[in-house]
């Protein structure tokens, strides 16, 4: 007699974990030559606008420059 893990009402459920499959999926389809230069180009994209946020965004990060252009107002003088 088999020993079991634990005691289950059906056999099917018991013996799930036995269970194989003989059908096999189907074959995944191919990309298109417009499908893939689509994909790519939003890649591209992405990639781009990632790029350029940061060579946009790099100057206002340094603080060292922030100093230096340092602004005094007009009303500070008069008193």
């Amino acid at each position: 007699m088999l020993s079991r893990r634990e005691a289950v009402p059906f056999a099917f459920v018991a013996e799930a974990d036995r269970f194989r499959s003989n059908v096999t999926p189907p074959p995944r389809e191919r990309l298109t030559v417009s499908q893939l230069a689509g994909r790519t180009l939003i890649g591209l994209t992405v990639v781009a606008g990632l790029v350029g946020s940061l060579l946009f965004g790099m100057p206002s990060l340094q603080s060292g420059a922030a100093e230096s252009h340092r602004q005094q107002s007009e009303a500070s003088d008069a008193r």
